[in-house]
């Protein structure tokens, strides 16, 4: 038996099969609700607890809303254009392999970029109105929330579908010969 034979009989290639994608699947939506915005969910809470609107936690949430609101939307006016075309032809080119071809790691791939490109437009959509409105205090928190949940629905749709369609995959897919 060779190395590769070896490789590739211990570590299972196939992505819906395989625990670390959805280690990886769990991991990835995780982070992304966990960073609002690029804000952490803990420094929300902690400003959504203080009794005024003028404390430290409040302050600091807001200053850090107000720069990642600016990076984002500075991105997006810069290169916004070169990354809507690079994403659109990466999507181009899994969605071709994953429907035309059945590569499965190009299905597996799509059912993690897909999501994260609408939650990117869904980060410039709010980071838009955050700038446009300027929230302050608990409009801010409640802005800040409501982003949060739409990323929350935006996963479980997600998990659920990249699940169903992995158990359909691994239900249909031919084992490999011995």
């Amino acid at each position: 038996m060779s190395w590769y034979d070896t490789v590739f009989e211990v570590i299972d290639m196939r992505s819906f099969s395989n625990l670390w994608y959805w280690i990886a699947l769990a991991v990835l939506w995780s982070s992304v609700s966990h960073w609002v915005l690029g804000v952490p969910f803990d420094m929300i809470l902690r400003a959504r607890r203080d009794k005024d609107d003028a404390g430290e936690a409040m302050a600091d949430l807001q200053d850090l809303v107000r720069v990642n609101v600016n990076r984002i939307l500075y991105i997006a006016e810069v290169s916004g254009v070169w990354l809507i075309l690079f994403g659109s032809a990466v999507l181009t080119g899994l969605g071709v392999m994953a429907v035309l071809y059945d590569v499965e790691f190009a299905q597996a791939t799509l059912f993690l970029a897909l999501p994260m490109t609408i939650l990117g437009l869904l980060s410039v959509w709010t980071s838009r109105k955050i700038r446009a409105t300027a929230p302050a205090g608990r409009d801010l928190i409640r802005r800040l929330m409501t982003h949060r949940m739409m990323t929350q629905m935006l996963g479980v749709v997600s998990i659920f579908v990249t699940a169903m369609f992995g158990m359909y995959r691994n239900l249909h897919v031919v084992p490999f010969p011995n």
